[in-house]
């Protein structure tokens, strides 16, 4: 699997396995290099691979006896009576199994399974994923065993905690247990029980295929003498299911290596989050630099990156509401207000609305004038920001709670804010409108905020003088621009229309602050005729 790949399902499954082909051409460039590679097949990890349309039959008669890779994931999810028999054969061939990669749908994995039935002494990576789940699952069998197993992924199996098969477990790198069926029950102590005896353990997830009611988890917790553990190698914990159950888990973890952590919560009324926050700040790597908030009429997704740019995620939160019903702005806002002191380093702040393919979406979300109230706490709970980032849905929203009302103070909310960044729905004029107000108080504050239209790409920024950056590079990129500010709106609209209009192709930034100065020297002529004084 390639260092840098960022994809979660990609990297579950093992990341490309069809890479194993590579040494197919070499040995057929001629005897002594078909000897050499041969005789390194250790050295090199050499690997036959069966999957989709390989003639298994022939490659084992006609190959020496080398490793098998068995992978088949993809291809349109279905199999040929051909590549069934060719799974089939490998199988049988346990003793010499190095690594099983299947995801199909349901009706092609009974007859398959059975035939992992014995020990596969060489096997390091498992992974299944019916592609159907239902709330009984999947079954191996009893009597299959696997000494040198490292990743195991299992997909809507029902593994029972005593399963013969984690018996021999200690060696896991990987272990992940999702769409966990009602047929067999995973309490916390299990949990934990299992994972104390993986040293190894880097990637562990746990999910369910249904909801337990939390008020169970809680008395089982409150039943058991539960021992803490320390994970001292995992990076990445995945949770979904209900809060109660991570609620109660968490506290009795140490994970000091940790540099991922994946949360999905449904069917929930109120999250309790303190355990959570107190096991980020635990996390000695756990830390963030930019915060991306959805917010939608079922819930509200978040994700933290350890630095702006970052090409994958550090903490993602998903919180579906209970039975579908509009999750309510305050609850966000109670549950950022406990993280808020995990987002102190956080410079970057987005936020926004689910797009209709988020799995939260059910119709824009509802806000009143209540909400005001609720958007200025999620803000303070983030309240070192230097650059705000508002998606189309939100600006009328954020700019009904960052104007500021009388007696409250200037700088209560966001008092560190250097750039406000805005959708490109709304045209320059509209978006300084909408934003006048505050922009104004924190010019008067001393504190001066630059309003940032994405669309036009132009940075509005009150500042004691004329300026211009070399941040722009080439038509379409970012450009900025710095005005005075005693200058009025009618002269930052003349600044905002030279720059977007359709014939203004700047190849340069000399253009861009000659076309400024022209529309300068414009306004001043105009003041001159208007007051000779």
């Amino acid at each position: 699997m390639d260092e840098d790949e960022t994809n979660d399902i990609r990297i579950l499954r093992g990341g490309e396995w069809r890479r194993e082909r590579w040494w197919y051409k070499l040995v057929h460039v001629c005897r002594r290099w078909r000897s050499l590679i041969l005789h390194s097949a250790p050295y090199l990890g050499l690997s036959l691979l069966c999957t989709h349309r390989t003639p298994v039959a022939d490659m084992l008669a006609h190959s020496p006896p080398l490793p098998l890779v068995i992978d088949h994931v993809g291809d349109g999810w279905n199999i040929t009576p051909e590549d069934e028999e060719g799974i089939k054969l490998a199988l049988r061939h346990h003793d010499r199994v190095r690594r099983i990669r299947l995801a199909m749908f349901v009706q092609y994995l009974p007859m398959l399974i059975n035939y992992i039935d014995k020990e596969f002494p060489i096997l390091e990576h498992l992974y299944i994923d019916p592609l159907s789940y239902n709330d009984k699952g999947v079954v191996l069998p009893e009597t299959f065993r696997a000494p040198n197993l490292r990743h195991l992924v299992l997909v809507n199996f029902a593994l029972p905690v005593g399963s013969s098969l984690l018996a021999t477990a200690a060696g896991l790198v990987t272990f992940s247990l999702s769409f966990i069926p009602p047929s067999v029950t995973w309490y916390q102590t299990d949990l934990l029980h299992k994972v104390s005896s993986m040293p190894h353990l880097q990637i562990l997830g746990i999910s369910f295929y249904s909801d337990v009611p939390n008020h169970v988890w809680r008395r089982v917790m409150n039943m058991q003498n539960v021992t803490h553990v320390v994970l001292p190698n995992l990076r990445w914990l995945g949770f979904q299911g209900g809060s109660a159950y991570l609620d109660a888990l968490l506290p009795h973890m140490t994970t000091p290596r940790l540099e991922k952590l994946q949360i999905y919560f449904f069917n929930e009324v109120f999250v309790s989050v303190k355990n959570i926050q107190q096991f980020i700040s635990s996390a000695e790597i756990l830390r963030f630099t930019s915060v991306s908030l959805r917010h939608g009429r079922m819930g509200f997704a978040l994700q933290a990156y350890p630095r702006k740019g970052s090409r994958t995620y550090a903490l993602s939160m998903v919180i579906i509401g209970h039975g579908g019903e509009d999750w309510p702005l305050s609850s966000t806002a109670q549950m950022l207000d406990v993280l808020g002191p995990v987002f102190s380093e956080v410079m970057h702040l987005s936020v926004g609305i689910c797009d209709k393919n988020h799995m939260l979406w059910s119709g824009l979300p509802r806000f009143n004038q209540v909400d005001r109230a609720q958007w200025r706490d999620i803000l303070r709970s983030i309240n070192n920001v230097k650059k705000l980032y508002v998606e189309d849905g939100l600006i009328k929203e954020i700019a009904y709670a960052l104007k500021v009302r009388d007696g409250e103070p200037t700088m209560e909310v966001l008092p560190d804010l250097k750039e406000l960044i805005c959708g490109a729905r709304f045209d320059a004029d509209h978006l300084f409108d909408t934003f006048a107000a505050f922009i104004e108080a924190r010019q008067h504050a001393g504190h001066p905020v630059a309003l940032i239209s994405s669309s036009t790409h132009l940075f509005k920024q009150p500042s004691s003088d004329m300026m211009y950056s070399s941040e722009f590079q080439t038509p379409g990129l970012v450009t900025v621009v710095t005005v005075r500010p005693k200058s009025n709106l009618r002269m930052t609209r003349s600044i905002t229309r030279i720059l977007t209009a359709p014939t203004f192709l700047p190849s340069s930034i000399h253009d861009i602050v000659t076309a400024i100065s022209n529309c300068w020297g414009s306004h001043d002529a105009s003041q001159t005729q208007r007051d000779p004084t």
